[in-house]
């Protein structure tokens, strides 16, 4: 088996993927490391579609920069991946998937979801500003932030927050940390609709039947409300 920290770049939002990096991490008896030099990092090209600019303004990314890049289709997982980890990282399993990547079997961790458990009052839980709380605003991390919404660079910034939940939580291997996402993703609250702000254990019996029933409801919150029945 082996963890990756994935991250990747598209097009516009949910799009193609323009940029892939990955690195393996181990966490053995509490403990994280992550090789630099093992880093992968590469540009694709995406045939005649255009980069958005809104996309363009985040990443940095141009198209010039893709010319003569492999398809985003020839991109592969390292053998033997179980575990992807990432910021909202459902997001990244999406654009990988769409290179024709198989992903039914991979154990997905969510830092975002784990940053949100860990520090519940954080005024924002995005990457940057993690990294300048976790640092308390220091000169080492605006440096650090510099490279920032590039890929590769979001594999170090992302393993440092995850460094730090898992000192937090006190976890000891891959698996552990697996389960601590899974139940840091499991919704305490509604975050829509009239019951907004509800926690999920005192929704009306009858919103909870409505909501089971509908197709496209999100995997954790259909477990949340199946635990509250």
């Amino acid at each position: 088996m082996q963890a990756i920290i994935l991250d990747t770049e598209t097009h516009n939002l949910n799009g193609l993927p323009i940029e892939i990096a990955y690195a393996p991490i181990q966490i053995d008896h509490g403990k994280l490391s992550l090789d630099r030099e093992l880093i992968f990092d590469q540009l694709y090209s995406i045939g005649d579609e255009k980069i958005s600019y809104a996309s363009m303004a985040v990443h940095h990314i141009l198209e010039s920069d893709l010319i003569d890049q492999p398809n985003f289709s020839t991109f592969t997982l390292p053998k033997e991946t179980t575990y992807i980890i990432g910021h909202n990282i459902d997001y990244d399993i999406r654009a990988i998937q769409q290179c024709g990547v198989d992903t039914s079997q991979i154990k997905a961790i969510c830092t975002l979801a784990l940053a949100r458990l860990v520090w519940p009052n954080a005024e924002a839980h995005n990457i940057s500003a993690l990294i300048y709380m976790i640092s308390k605003g220091s000169e080492k991390a605006r440096d650090m932030l510099k490279g920032a919404h590039r890929a590769d660079a979001d594999i170090i910034l992302t393993a440092n927050i995850l460094m730090h939940i898992v000192y937090q939580l006190k976890i000891q291997n891959i698996e552990e940390l697996f389960e601590a996402s899974e139940d840091a993703r499991i919704p305490r609250s509604i975050n829509f609709g009239k019951h907004r702000g509800t926690a999920i254990v005192d929704l009306p019996a009858d919103y909870i039947q409505w909501l089971l029933r509908q197709e496209d409801l999100d995997p954790y919150l259909r477990k949340a409300l199946e635990n509250a029945k």
